[in-house]
């Protein structure tokens, strides 16, 4: 009998997408034969989520759960917006999002191995990858535990918000949820906006200032002072400022007050908040319909 190491299940776990334990059984199975082990599996699954496996998932969902001071927001991908419908993908990102906020993973690898329905949560996604023939996976999740109030948010099933607040209000943790998913915060107050998108904002506000001097000059008009451009530039800054950090939004239920104002007048304080929105910052495959017609034109010698 063949000793089946970590790095040959690692191996057939990158080839088939299938469960650790599975790949394991079908290594055994196969004595070590790598390629016998692909071909049981193959079969297990339908021969489908090895072809998978490697096709890019930026459709999908985003669930959340909330149960008392515990909640979970959570992205689930798909390759198509189709199967992003589909009743049991659906079923999968509900449950992802249940097993966070109750098992507190440490990190995806870890949430994938939670038990679910008799088997771990990677077996439900690989059978599943197996009866549609799509890609799917886990891409993120957060998990909140707190002693003040849990406030979710689903724009549809694209994009997602979980906000903790403390108030005696519920409908303001929601109305606030809201706002995120439709103004896109990227902080909850300006001093907690990352300083590499300041950074990037003050080498566009820099840019377009030297735009606008040398296009005075060259309509004969007075050079403005380094002083001038300074208090132009920080004013650029400021202004990007107060329209990414959620407190200094206008409010989108009444744009004559603030987020800040808003919750100072409803005695409502947020401590915190996330938002997930489907496919952010995932390269999606363009395909070229002319090239590839080109190409199997040229294959086949016509």
């Amino acid at each position: 009998m063949a000793a089946i190491t970590a790095a040959m299940v690692g191996e057939l776990r990158g080839k088939t997408d299938a469960p650790m334990m599975e790949c394991k059984k079908a290594l055994t199975e196969a004595d070590g034969d790598m390629a016998r082990a692909e071909e049981i599996l193959r079969v297990k699954l339908g021969g489908k989520a090895s072809k998978a496996s490697a096709r890019i998932t930026a459709e999908g969902v985003v669930a959340t759960f909330i149960a008392g001071g515990v909640g979970a927001l959570v992205e689930v991908n798909s390759e198509t917006d189709f199967v992003a419908k589909n009743d049991d993908f659906l079923a999968l990102a509900n449950n992802a999002a249940r097993l966070v906020a109750e098992h507190n993973p440490a990190d995806v690898a870890a949430l994938l191995a939670l038990p679910l329905d008799g088997k771990t949560l990677d077996e439900v996604r690989a059978a599943l990858i197996g009866k549609i023939g799509e890609n799917m996976s886990i891409r993120r999740f957060q998990r909140f535990e707190t002693t003040a109030k849990l406030a979710s948010y689903l724009h549809g099933t694209r994009i997602g918000v979980v906000v903790e607040f403390d108030g005696a209000d519920e409908q303001v943790g929601k109305d606030v949820a809201m706002h995120i998913a439709a103004m896109k915060p990227v902080s909850l107050s300006a001093d907690q906006v990352p300083a590499e998108l300041i950074e990037k904002e003050r080498s566009v506000a820099s840019l377009k200032a030297a735009e606008d001097a040398a296009k005075a000059v060259a309509e004969g008009k007075p050079a403005q002072s380094p002083e001038i451009l300074a208090k132009r530039l920080e004013g650029s800054v400021q202004k990007f400022l107060k329209e990414v950090s959620l407190l200094n939004q206008s409010f989108v239920k009444n744009d004559k007050q603030t987020v800040e104002q808003m919750l100072k007048a409803a005695n409502t304080s947020v401590k915190g908040f996330a938002m997930y929105v489907v496919g952010e910052g995932i390269e999606k495959k363009q395909d070229d319909f002319a090239a590839e017609v080109a190409a199997q034109m040229a294959a086949s010698g016509a």
